[in-house]
């Protein structure tokens, strides 16, 4: 096994282009790990509806420049097998360490190709780059970006030319395209010859972001800012000042792009201690709501004061609260989330006789339904403005939110007021989210064997009385590794992490609530009943 190992990692150093990587290659080579070299070299990133995604380094199953030129190799070669050759493919990338590299090495790539390449002009938001691709009429477009994961991680996202990340079978394409590369010596990577695009992309993007809010609307609300070491920054700032809301108070620790994001462990406004800056800001600045984005501005975190202090909502009562406002606005169209979010859109949709539809996890899913106005998920994830950008956009959301807290502002209301009053009108819909994030994969394996093989009865009391495996898919959905429980009101799905080494469960109870005075008992209720089947459900799991 050694002797393989140490001939594959050999064949992979002799054609490295990145000194940085040859090096450590080098070093390790030196030092026979075979460990280590068997966690680089015992198989290959796999490329599918999420790109690629993995911790930078050297070898097949880190990110680096020899992984990302053949994958920018086959997805050039799927383009031109659909008769896309001449046509032009747009390049973005965020501030993580080598995104740079890798979006001009995809560029070099392209080029060689013999299709068209223009590269955003320096990092800037994931959704700058998904409205780039349909404004400038390109084929196909290539975010670098690990989005949220830990500093020393970096991805590869590809978008298809309507804008929408690639679901299969074009993954599968494009990923035996890669497989059929034997050589890097095989790609032509000329030195020049694509574009870099000017600011005329991002004035385009920030204009459209005008069309998410209503003429004359109430733009009062103050807030507190945080780019989470990201990208996100500039782009927000100039949308917000165009709106003509107050301009956000940063939070000056976290407001410069920075790979190594240093105030946070992970750099996502979901993990704990993530949002402690915005918070102490908001204390001692007293706005009317804190604003984050993760660090390629793709999500929007939101949280409002609340007994005295400050609280993150959920994604899922982000997603109700912009469903609200839409539907009173007049939205048309059809309302859309994955299936792992709050079944309260559904009932918002329906009370507003709107078209409603579920999809699998991923806004890949959720862009693609037919009529969309407005898609969320419950990962912080929200589509506002689907004719501009057919993703989640953290930078339209914020002005969006921001607008409904300034309506309610000078109602005297809040956004926490909005929430009970919808509670009141649909149900209670509690949710909660049970995550394991592991070393080791085989763990998240055997969960979910465990779970197949037994699958629950009852949680918390409520008898199960529909147990899904997914992997088969629906009448209405495409297969997926997952498992969903239907409780008698309540709804358990448990599914591996398609993005991080993760085992998540996704936990909804939804209980009546005569008024707005049987609220706190509702929600004491809940509360209760959440906390019993992430206990029931970790044991059945085996974790």
């Amino acid at each position: 096994m050694q002797d393989d190992l140490t001939t594959r990692a050999r064949a992979w150093l002799a054609e490295d282009p990145d000194p940085e990587t040859r090096a450590e290659l080098a070093k390790l080579l030196e030092s026979g790990d075979v460990t280590e070299l068997a966690a680089r070299f015992g198989g290959t990133l796999q490329f599918g509806t999420a790109g690629l995604r993995g911790e930078l380094g050297a070898g097949p199953l880190r990110m680096n420049r020899s992984v990302v030129i053949r994958a920018a190799a086959g997805l050039a070669a799927y383009l031109k097998k659909h008769g896309h050759t001449g046509r032009l493919v747009v390049i973005g990338y965020d501030a993580r360490h080598k995104s740079a590299d890798f979006a001009r090495d995809t560029a070099a790539v392209m080029t060689g190709a013999g299709l068209r390449a223009a590269v955003l002009p320096r990092p800037l938001p994931t959704p700058v780059l998904a409205y780039a691709i349909r404004h400038l009429g390109a084929v196909a477009g290539v975010e670098v970006t690990a989005s949220h994961n830990p500093p020393r991680d970096n991805g590869y996202k590809v978008y298809l030319g309507d804008g929408s990340q690639i679901v299969p079978p074009a993954d599968a394409e494009i990923a035996a395209e890669i497989d059929a590369i034997a050589s890097l010596d095989d790609v032509p990577r000329p030195e020049s010859g694509w574009e870099t695009l000017d600011d005329s992309v991002l004035d385009a993007y920030l204009a459209r972001t005008d069309a998410v809010l209503a003429e004359g609307s109430a733009r009062t609300a103050r807030t507190v800012y945080t780019a989470m070491h990201g990208v996100g920054k500039d782009v927000l700032l100039a949308a917000f000042a165009r709106a003509g809301f107050p301009q956000p108070v940063l939070v000056a620790e976290q407001a410069e792009p920075d790979p190594d994001f240093p105030t946070v462990a992970f750099p996502n406004p979901e993990e704990p201690g993530a949002m402690d800056l915005a918070f102490a800001q908001a204390r001692a600045t007293g706005p009317d709501l804190v604003v984050a984005n993760d660090p390629d501005a793709d999500r929007c975190a939101v949280a409002v004061p609340d007994g005295g202090d400050w609280r993150m909502l959920r994604g899922d009562e982000v997603g109700a609260l912009l469903a609200a406002h839409l539907v009173r606005r007049g939205a048309r169209g059809t309302f859309a989330e994955s299936i792992v979010s709050s079944s309260l859109l559904g009932r918002i949709a329906e009370k507003a006789g709107l078209p409603y539809e579920e999809t699998l996890t991923g806004f890949k899913w959720i862009a693609r339904v037919e009529g969309l106005r407005y898609g969320y998920e419950e990962a912080l994830g929200y589509c506002v403005d689907p004719e501009g950008v057919r993703d989640k956009d953290g930078i339209t959301a914020a002005l969006l939110i921001t607008e409904l807290a300034s309506e309610l502002k000078e109602q005297g209301r809040t956004l926490l007021d909005l929430l009970d009053e919808l509670a009141v009108e649909h149900g209670l819909h509690a949710t909660d989210q049970l995550s394991f994030r592991v070393e080791d994969l085989s763990v998240i394996a055997d969960a979910m064997r465990r779970l197949r093989e037994r699958p629950p009865a009852s949680l918390a009391g409520l008898p199960v009385t529909r147990a899904e495996d997914l992997t088969r898919g629906t009448d209405r959905l495409p297969p997926t590794d997952g498992l969903r429980y239907t409780l008698e009101g309540a709804r358990v799905i448990v599914r591996p992490s398609g993005t991080e080494p993760k085992l998540k469960c996704y936990l909804e109870v939804v209980l009546p609530v005569a008024g707005l005075a049987a609220l706190p008992a509702a929600r004491a209720e809940a509360a209760e009943v959440l906390a019993t089947i992430k206990r029931e459900l970790s044991a059945a799991a085996g974790l």
